[in-house]
């Protein structure tokens, strides 16, 4: 784990949470009628954006501290993780409403924009982000026909 993400979970106290410790974050959360703010950072490998990323998001936390509870994916998680969190670029920031993903924001974003969206991912009629979706139509042979 790079320096920059050790100094973020202790000054920040946050959780470093993988795919097994994820599962019991998100339930605690739940619990306490907030919802999550999860932070793929890439491990700051070739990606200037991280560092910013790594010193807005305990604001964003502190902003919104009635209604966010932050986490950081485990370096050696995130690409087991992203399919779920539908979080493919480095670092990405993403709400979570029980264990579902409402919404990522990629790279790095200017303040007003991170506080419009993440208001609107906290609306409790946000939906959920779907998976991948499936063909919409679907092509049968039968063998003899």
């Amino acid at each position: 784990m790079s320096p920059l993400l050790r100094r973020l979970i202790e000054r920040a106290r946050l959780p470093l949470v993988d795919e097994l410790s994820l599962e019991e974050f998100l339930d605690g959360v739940s619990k306490e009628r907030a919802q999550a703010l999860l932070f793929l950072s890439g491990d700051g490998a070739n990606r200037p954006e991280t560092g910013d990323v790594a010193v807005v998001l305990p604001e964003l936390l502190s902003h919104f501290s009635d209604r966010l509870r932050g986490a950081v994916i485990a370096p050696e998680a995130e690409e087991r993780l992203r399919p779920r969190l539908h979080a493919y670029v480095s670092p990405s920031l993403v709400v979570m409403r029980g264990r579902e993903p409402v919404g990522v924001m990629p790279k790095i974003w200017d303040w007003a924009d991170y506080i419009a969206k993440i208001e609107g991912f906290l609306d409790p009629c946000a939906p959920v982000l779907a998976g991948p979706k499936r063909p919409q139509v679907e092509i049968s042979f039968r063998a003899g026909a």
